[in-house]
């Protein structure tokens, strides 16, 4: 099992900036890839970015973020961040971080290939 802890969330302004990160710790050198989802009030929870293999070798992002979100991972530290930029209201949500173990034949975009997840981390954008 991995344990997974979100950070820097926040409230801020259409058109700014927040960076999201999660600490992973336990089996991490085992994953097979790391993702972000993210549940709106009312709404089920969608998949945002993956990042997939232990070095990063690729990435993934739902099309409503691709060119403003960045997912990246550093393995010195056990981190997988998200760095999010022009930000819109519709992307205020509760954001998640996941790991995906090995061995799943889901795509990394469907949540249930992940079996562990933090305890979220909210983001409001004001209009």
């Amino acid at each position: 099992q991995v344990r997974l802890v979100e950070s820097g969330g926040g409230l801020v302004q259409a058109g700014g900036s927040l960076r999201l990160s999660c600490a992973a710790s336990g089996r991490t050198f085992t994953l097979s890839a790391m993702g972000w989802f993210r549940q709106a009030p009312g709404q089920e929870r969608e998949f945002v970015a993956a990042i997939i293999g232990w070095s990063g070798e690729r990435t993934d992002y739902t099309d409503s973020v691709k060119g403003r979100f960045t997912i990246s991972r550093d393995t010195a530290k056990n981190t997988v961040d998200l760095q999010m930029n022009s930000l819109k209201p519709e992307d205020t949500a509760v954001y998640y971080c996941a790991a995906r173990p090995p061995g799943q034949i889901m795509t990394t975009r469907d949540r249930a290939g992940y079996d562990s997840w933090g305890q979220g981390t909210q983001v409001t954008v004001s209009s």
